[in-house]
């Protein structure tokens, strides 16, 4: 066994204006934690197993029920974002999918139409989940397009030149207005992982499937009275339950 001496003490000569901005990120801080709300529960209706046994992506499946989720509490999509890893490159870090599609509206407004049959909008959720499925891929192969486009926004800014006009225009700050931020651990064991949101009217969600569960945790700010963790997440766990009764009534006998 080796023996390290013990550590030493290191002292820090702050300045006045240090100590202050110190105080006040810490002030800061305590604000935001104080005003996050966070539910989390354990979904016992199935895991990952449930989706694989039927060729579809875990992950994909449950973003698109979030899409659902949210869809029907809010009546409209938005800008949805999922944390990935790029570990397959060299020094990689992370980076973002885009989860909001033409393919996912198209699903989530179908899926309480009584005029669709259950065939169609079986079709349609399968249709959503692979396009969610292929803009993962091509992320995690490094064709991310937000990744270029921020690292273009930080040059300018930086150097000081003029921002593009694409980064200047109102599309693409509503596009990257992330109001569902959204993330999935992998255990062996449950757990819970949360984070917060990236914009003021937003929520996060973190996903972490085991084989026969997902624990699921949603935190949203309190001081926003246009979101609610807690319906969300009821919301949320009653868009995949209907999304399984789904595959099973199209698909009786291949549960």
């Amino acid at each position: 066994m080796i023996r390290l001496p013990p550590p030493k003490k290191l002292y820090f000569n702050f300045t006045p204006e240090t100590k202050h901005h110190i105080e006040e990120a810490k002030q800061n801080l305590d604000i935001l934690v104080s005003d996050l709300d966070i539910c989390c529960f354990s979904f016992p209706d199935f895991g990952k197993r449930f989706p694989q046994r039927h060729s579809l992506g875990p992950g994909a499946f449950l973003q698109i029920a979030l899409q659902l989720g949210y869809y029907r509490l809010h009546g409209s999509v938005c800008a949805t974002c999922e944390a990935v890893t790029l570990r397959g490159f060299h020094h990689g870090r992370s980076d973002i999918v885009r989860c909001s599609s033409p393919e996912a509206l198209e699903f989530v407004q179908a899926t309480d139409d009584p005029d669709r049959t259950a065939e169609q909008k079986l079709s349609l959720m399968l249709r959503a989940i692979e396009s969610h499925q292929e803009s993962t891929e091509q992320v995690l192969q490094g064709q991310s397009v937000d990744s270029t486009l921020l690292a273009l926004k930080m040059l300018c800014i930086t150097s000081g030149a003029a921002l593009p006009p694409l980064l200047m225009d109102a599309s693409y700050a509503v596009s990257s207005h992330w109001r569902l931020f959204t993330g999935q651990v992998s255990s062996p064991m449950d757990c819970v992982m949360c984070f917060g949101p990236l914009v003021p009217d937003g929520y996060s969600v973190c996903f972490a499937p085991c084989r026969e569960s997902v624990t699921v945790c949603v935190s949203a700010f309190t001081c926003c009275q246009e979101t609610d963790a807690e319906r969300l997440s009821d919301s949320l766990q009653d868009a995949l339950r209907d999304m399984r009764a789904l595959i099973l009534k199209c698909r009786p006998g291949e549960d």
